[in-house]
């Protein structure tokens, strides 16, 4: 079929998408990312020049740059319309080199949302390539690549091959770190409370010991405990003070990158790969039925919660329609970008709001629905009233001894109704005036201690990224998968623990190049960065002010870096095929257990956690705890091939009463629960 117009952009289901819209006269292809980069083999960086790319065409993407200047040359104009941020520039600016096309022409369209309004609406206001942003991705790209290059194969030479150090994830691997070593220093410090259940006629109420003598009064031992309770008088308290105040509570800004990636890990348990991959298919289309192809959010990598005009009044209209005046704002919000935020970009919002969850939910995968019902619920919630709250403040005296009880209960919903960002439980007290009598039913005193810091998940690693000012919405995801791939860090139980490895490569990267893992320095260097994306700063400035020191230090440590010796520990059996010692090294993939007799024996073999229980298929293995390729636990007999017994739910060993299947243990709301494999025999929750 003749066309008039290409249009390029980067995802074929994108391209499909479009070209729904646009009609006849356009071609709609895609690029599949990237098509030229700095090559692998080598630096690509002329240090002696200006800093200046060897760019080269990407290996395997010689077919793709065939077929798009084979369309290039049937049209009559072309238009580049990959994603509308850095990245999305840059290859724009690629993608015109290859094609011979002018840069400062109107080739370049940007649209936040694939609609057909936002689409055709961008076609007819076609712009020139943005430079800036593009040289703000080529420093970033150069810097990064002068940093991994530079440190690399030094950490190859003196500790391990198969290492690497870069700008942002040595600093992710920093606060990984500095948080275990936080944790490993803690002292934990006594304290006791004394928590009393009191009664008013028939209402019963909770209250807990404040002070004395109208001060707050901290019990830091036993016996400080109960000489308090020794010199109550006795069971009769008095109302000494009420303070009853009405709360009010904003509702939180929509969504951006960083926020949705730590939302969707606590409300849905995404991880941030998984987040980000689903919001990209509701960017790119939906296939809605009869509606067709249409993208359900606006562009999901953005650091702005800047909403257009159109769908604040959209949305302002439908929240009257659904609930009511009472919950439409009547000076509708619109929060102002952050000073480093690309405010070209909106926040993750739905395209439009009408399209409600449960209307769409039949063309959604159960993660494309969590996805959007959260950004959608998210964004409704924003633009909606304040929820409001009675509170009231009870002082209950007993001599000069205080206890203190607090109440709440919500009076009006406000964007809770849509959005609920914490599970709020009313704790209303009974009508208490000042000069009634309670009694307490009972007084226990209870032990505590201070907890050391959580160690991070993937969504406060993120939240301390974006607070510490490293990184931007594009970096988190590719960062924290690419200090899990290295084996720095693991996962357990959903929390980073730094591996020995990870931290004898962040010793050594901190000994020498200070400034690549200094937080501080790496937050000014990003905004540099963003200063080069508003054409304050040459990037070529940038870099050669990084890069003069950061050579010395390169020079430096070739000379002064001692080799490390990453001692392998004794297995404690030895190699069934030579009979020399089993050891446990270090791999890409984590610690496994090698013939110490290496090169000339290469036997092999994972290690295995094994669960004291006997297969309870063969019955003549042990059960085994894997690990699937998602990195998903499961078990499985240890005589495998031979036996294929395999479980997501962990035996027990124990067979059922009921069928004599094998029982398992499931994590369940509460605790844990022993159940059957197969039929519906069940225990009591244990918590």
């Amino acid at each position: 079929m003749a066309y008039k117009y290409l249009v390029i952009v980067e995802s074929p289901t994108k391209a499909k998408t479009i070209e729904k819209y646009l009609g006849r006269n356009y071609k709609v292809v895609a690029s599949k990312g990237h098509l030229r980069d700095l090559p692998k083999s080598r630096m690509g960086v002329d240090t002696e020049n200006n800093y200046q790319p060897d760019y080269i065409s990407i290996r395997g993407k010689g077919p793709i740059i065939k077929e798009l200047k084979k369309y290039a040359k049937s049209a009559e104009k072309i238009f580049l319309a990959s994603d509308p941020d850095r990245e999305g520039e840059a290859i724009a600016w690629h993608l015109a080199f290859l094609l011979g096309l002018n840069p400062e022409d109107n080739i370049r369209v940007v649209y936040n949302e694939v609609t057909k309004t936002a689409v055709k609406e961008a076609i007819k206001n076609p712009r020139p390539i943005n430079m800036d942003l593009v040289d703000s991705q080529q420093a970033r790209r150069i810097l990064d690549r002068l940093v991994g290059y530079s440190i690399s194969p030094l950490l190859w030479k003196k500790v391990k091959k198969g290492l690497s150090a870069g700008r942002v994830q040595s600093v992710a691997l920093k606060l990984i770190i500095k948080r275990e070593e936080e944790i490993n220093n803690f002292k934990p410090v006594e304290s006791w409370s004394l928590d009393g259940t009191f009664q008013k006629d028939r209402s019963i109420f909770e209250a807990s010991f404040y002070g004395r003598n109208k001060k707050k009064l901290v019990l830091n031992n036993e016996s400080e405990a109960n000489e308090i309770l020794e010199q109550l008088k006795d069971n009769e308290f008095l109302v000494d003070d009420v303070v009853k105040k009405q709360q009010k509570r904003n509702p939180s800004a929509p969504f951006t990158t960083s926020s949705l990636q730590q939302e969707a890990g606590n409300k849905l348990n995404f991880r941030t790969r998984k987040t980000m991959m689903v919001a990209q298919q509701l960017y790119e289309g939906i296939s809605l039925g009869r509606e067709g192809s249409v993208g359900l959010i606006t562009y999901m990598r953005t650091d702005s919660t800047r909403i257009a005009e159109s769908a604040v009044n959209e949305t302002h209209e439908f929240i009257v329609d659904q609930y009511g005046n009472e919950y439409a704002r009547n000076k509708p919000r619109n929060d102002k970008a952050s000073g480093s935020s690309q405010d070209a970009h909106e926040a993750i919002r739905p395209s439009s709001v009408l399209r409600k969850p449960e209307d769409i939910e039949q063309y959604l995968s159960k993660d494309q629905f969590k996805l959007y019902q959260l950004i959608w619920s998210r964004f409704v919630a924003s633009q909606m009233t304040p929820a409001v709250f009675d509170t009231m403040r009870v002082d209950l005296t007993n001599g000069d001894i205080i206890f203190r009880a607090n109440g709440s209960k919500e009076k009006f919903p406000g964007y809770r109704k849509v959005y609920v960002d914490s599970k709020k439980k009313d704790n209303m007290l009974p009508d208490l005036e000042v000069g009634d009598k309670v009694f307490s039913k009972d007084i226990i005193p209870n032990q505590h201690f201070t907890q050391p810091p959580a160690r991070y998940s993937e969504a406060t690693l993120i939240r301390a990224l974006e607070e510490n000012g490293v990184g931007r919405p594009s970096t988190y995801s590719p960062t924290i998968e690419t200090i899990q791939r290295r084996y720095y860090v693991k996962l357990n139980a959903k929390r980073f623990e730094p591996t020995e490895l990870g931290t004898i490569v962040h010793h050594v990267v901190e000994e020498y190049f200070p400034d690549i893992v200094d937080v501080s320095f790496t937050a000014g260097m990003e905004e540099d960065l963003d200063r080069v994306e508003e054409g304050q700063i040459e990037w070529v400035k940038v870099i050669d002010q990084f890069f003069q020191p950061f050579s010395e230090e390169v020079g430096k440590a070739e000379v002064e870096m001692e080799k490390i010796e990453i001692k392998d520990e004794p297995a404690g059996f030895d190699c069934e095929l030579c009979g020399h010692p089993m050891v446990i090294k270090i791999g890409k993939f984590g610690k496994f257990y090698a013939c110490s007799n290496f090169p000339e024996c290469r036997n092999t073999k994972p290690i295995v956690k094994k669960i004291n229980v006997t297969c309870p298929l063969c019955k003549k293995g042990e059960v085994i705890e894997r690990k699937s390729k998602k990195k998903r636990i499961f078990y499985g007999c240890d005589r495998y091939p031979e036996c294929e017994f395999v479980s997501w739910d962990k035996p027990i060993g124990r067979d059922c009463p009921k069928c004599e299947h094998f029982l398992v243990q499931k994590k369940v709301r509460g605790g844990m629960q022993v159940k059957c494999s197969h039929c519906d025999y069940e225990e009591e929750v244990q918590k």
